[in-house]
């Protein structure tokens, strides 16, 4: 419970702190030797009867510490002495989150430094749970994190001009829906699912909805997050293997998950502009809402992903479409499409080897899943190439 408390105050008590002393590097490494104390002092006294304030007041201290010890600011030792830590009763009440997501996702850093300052500042994992989750060496995550750090120090703690919101908003989206997507499909390891960041990745895209309630796109990241977890206690079996979508049973998706993911799209879609995250959740939704694999509706996902190659090509989407085309039109049209892309990817080599199968070609299925299982760097995703090539050729008639 403790735990819980702390991570979701991280970004309400490093928020208050930037805006009172700036420096945001400087600041954060306060707020974490506060999580410190209080991760020590906490279970053993008991949690405060107002632990944000707590939080805030003690990394204030620490922060005034920090500058006290700098030599090269003794000059400033004087004006900052002055200073005095927020009393309980004047901890501010508004919620920065929204600032602080932006800031750690700067357009000065680059992509792997937004989403290891956003896990760390605003998701509040340790280092060590980034560098676990992403399966790089601790200090690596800590360098990354340090000249961000560094990067954005004297960078403003405000909202970016009306004109330059988009962009960033998008740029927010991008971090947790990369969060997401690392968590739902490890792309190296021995695990299939990294709950630690598809959980991690919800909460944000909760706070970040219940701050822009009215972004479709936001509504619409949160719905495809939680319509495409609904289906993980049925994505891998016993042994950890993936279970493809058609063999799922569908008695342990989370219905719940699905009633608030479809929910959340058919108001976005009813209400504002249609994007890329709404047509993403929106066939995420047509294929939880189907009873059995045979009854889904292959036409309207297909229609769905013809939209989507309009408004936002790209080559997963260029795939996951030419499966949608196969259940619609047949094998051949969709090999015929595959040739005349220049996908190279080992998706592109399980597409090939789904659509070969369906052609009744098994030996040709079988050569794409191996060369799939020779390139993938997951081991789960390894052991269920290799076991399908050896099925389809079992299979063959």
């Amino acid at each position: 419970m403790i735990d819980s408390l702390l991570r979701d105050l991280i970004p309400q008590v490093l928020t208050a702190l930037v805006r009172r002393y700036g420096d945001f590097g400087k600041c954060e490494d306060a707020v974490q030797e506060a999580l410190l104390a209080a991760a020590v002092q906490w279970p053993k006294d008991g949690v405060p009867d107002n632990p944000k304030a707590w939080l805030i007041t003690t990394a204030s201290r620490r922060r005034i510490e920090m500058w006290r010890n700098e030599a090269a600011r003794i000059r400033r030792e004087e004006t900052v002495a002055a200073l005095e830590p927020p009393s309980f009763e004047l901890v501010p009440q508004q919620d920065d989150t929204l600032t602080l997501l932006l800031l750690c996702c700067h357009p000065a850093l680059t992509r792997p430094s937004q989403v290891a300052l956003t896990l760390r500042a605003v998701g509040g994992l340790t280092t060590a749970e980034i560098a676990r989750a992403y399966l790089v060496p601790e200090p690596t995550i800590g360098q990354r994190i340090s000249r961000a750090k560094h990067k954005l120090r004297g960078a403003e703690f405000a909202l970016p001009p009306q004109d330059e919101l988009p962009e960033r908003v998008a740029a927010v989206l991008q971090v947790l829906y990369l969060v997401f997507t690392e968590g739902h499909t490890a792309s190296s390891g021995d695990a299939v699912n990294r709950v630690e960041l598809t959980a991690e990745a919800i909460r944000l895209a909760r706070q970040l909805r219940a701050l822009l309630p009215a972004d479709g796109e936001v509504a619409g990241l949160l719905a495809l997050m939680l319509l495409t977890d609904a289906r993980r206690p049925a994505r891998t079996g016993a042994d950890g293997i993936p279970v493809p979508l058609a063999e799922q049973d569908r008695a342990l998706w989370d219905a719940s998950a699905i009633a608030e993911g479809s929910a959340l799209i058919e108001h976005a879609l009813a209400t504002t502009p249609v994007g890329p995250y709404q047509l993403q959740a929106a066939i995420a939704a047509v294929h939880d809402e189907a009873p059995t694999a045979d009854a889904t509706d292959w036409p309207q996902i297909l229609v769905l992903y013809d939209l989507l190659q309009q408004i936002a090509p790209g080559p997963m989407v260029t795939l996951n479409r030419l499966v949608a085309l196969a259940s619609v039109e047949g094998p051949a049209l969709a090999l015929s499409e595959l040739d005349g892309t220049d996908v190279d990817h080992y998706r592109a080599d399980v597409v090939r080897a789904h659509l070969l199968e369906l052609s009744g070609d098994p030996r040709g299925a079988h050569d794409c899943y191996v060369r799939a299982a020779q390139r993938t760097l997951s081991l789960p995703e390894r052991e269920y190439f290799e076991s399908r090539a050896l099925r389809v050729m079992s299979e063959k008639p």
